[in-house]
């Protein structure tokens, strides 16, 4: 196991110029996050550099099986935690061959309102606040809680610590310093009500860059649980019954000119 670990965090740097860049995407369920990578000849730090690539739309709910070719079109560049040094985390949307935005690319509608030049000057803060459930991988029942049973009443797991009330602090901080280096603006991580949950905080990011960081961090999440070999849930009532749910709180914060003064305000939504 310790020639894999030393394979998987070879630095490639010391021998060529080329890097991996780890293409994402949003699967069809609008929730499921898939990825391929490729080989690139040298380092990119402009989305618009990047090429194009495509992808089976079939096997991912995106397109019929007669006519399956669905084509990534390169967003945001994010640093990549997992291999290191040059290579790339890629957010991409996807489109048809003929270039129009296939159904569930939600990211092409909600660029072009960013892009709109009264949106920019509006200059629109979002924080997000994103909760999840961390889950054992074989019986799908939230970490720290004994198999087939139930912990004690919530109330002191709330920010806690303790070997009691605190399951998978490892992960958390983990993903928190793996967002940081991937250049995501995370702000914050915390315990939530419900033993097993957490949450992070996304922003404040301006616009359509709030939707990619959201989504990049939830991506390093998933590979992170991936290697821990235990399963995140963002099911919004992962547990039936008297136990919190898990939701994305979205603050939304306005700046514009009303009368020649400038003048701000906040919206809370509560999204799953």
């Amino acid at each position: 196991m310790s020639l894999l670990a030393d394979l998987v965090n070879l630095d490639i740097s010391d021998n060529s110029e080329k890097i991996i860049a780890e293409y994402i995407w949003v699967g069809g369920s609008g929730m499921d996050m898939r990825s391929k990578a490729r080989t690139l000849p040298g380092p990119v730090t402009d989305p618009s550099k990047l090429p194009k690539w495509n992808y089976d739309g079939s096997s991912t709910g995106q397109a019929p099986g007669q006519d399956s070719e669905v084509i990534l079109y390169p967003q945001a560049i994010f640093k990549d935690p997992f291999r290191r040094g040059n290579n790339i985390l890629v957010m991409c949307d996807a489109y048809t061959p003929a270039g129009e935005p296939i159904p569930t690319n939600k990211r092409h509608a909600a660029a072009e309102i960013f892009a709109n030049p009264d949106v920019i000057a509006e200059v629109p803060w979002y924080g997000i606040e994103q909760e999840y459930t961390l889950l054992q991988k074989d019986v799908n029942w939230p970490l720290g809680w004994p198999i087939g049973g139930f912990p004690g009443p919530q109330g002191p797991y709330y920010c806690s610590i303790g070997a009691d009330k605190s399951f998978g602090r490892d992960i958390v901080d983990a993903h928190y310093k793996a967002s940081l280096y991937a250049g995501i603006n995370i702000s914050g991580i915390n315990g939530e009500v419900m033993p097993g949950q957490w949450e992070f905080q996304v922003g404040p990011s301006v616009g359509i860059s709030a939707a990619d960081e959201i989504w990049i961090a939830r991506y390093i999440l998933e590979r992170i649980t991936e290697i821990a070999g235990v399963v995140v849930s963002f099911d919004p009532k992962p547990i039936p019954g008297d136990w919190n749910g898990a939701g994305a709180h979205t603050n939304y914060r306005d700046t514009l000119r009303i009368g020649g003064q400038l003048q701000t305000w906040t919206l809370t939504l509560l999204l799953p």
